[in-house]
């Protein structure tokens, strides 16, 4: 059956897709994690070598006061990423049971043939 072998490859398509997104964003969280520590660490120096840790006073530091924004910013954007991980990862496992599905149906139509196969084979 061509139709269900175009079935069973456009579900495998999109079921690696929605894997390739879901790594995607692991690893977008990964990096941003990593960029957030970095900041941490470039915001405590700057404060230690000033030796004001209050971003309100008067004399904070410009650098830490970005650094504290753009750390900030990064936060965000990784909750952001972690809901998006949460649907990626549904999606996933929808398009893995859709393929499995297919898979499934496809078995079933080879075995059938194969029937077909054994009963003419026998008439003959």
């Amino acid at each position: 059956m061509k139709s269900r072998d175009a079935l069973v490859r456009l579900k495998r398509f999109h079921a690696e897709e929605c894997r390739r997104r879901v790594a995607q964003l692991q690893t977008m969280i990964a990096e941003f994690t990593r960029m957030t520590g970095d900041l941490d660490r470039e915001i405590a120096h700057e404060e230690q070598r000033a030796n004001i840790s209050d971003p309100n006073h008067f004399a904070y530091p410009t650098y830490a006061q970005a650094a504290r924004t753009r750390r900030d910013n990064l936060l965000r954007s990784v909750a952001d990423l972690k809901d998006q991980l949460v649907e990626a990862e549904t999606h996933m496992k929808d398009a893995a049971e859709e393929l499995t599905k297919a898979q499934g149906q496809e078995a079933r139509d080879r075995g059938g043939d194969r029937v077909i196969d054994l009963v003419a084979e026998r008439r003959v």
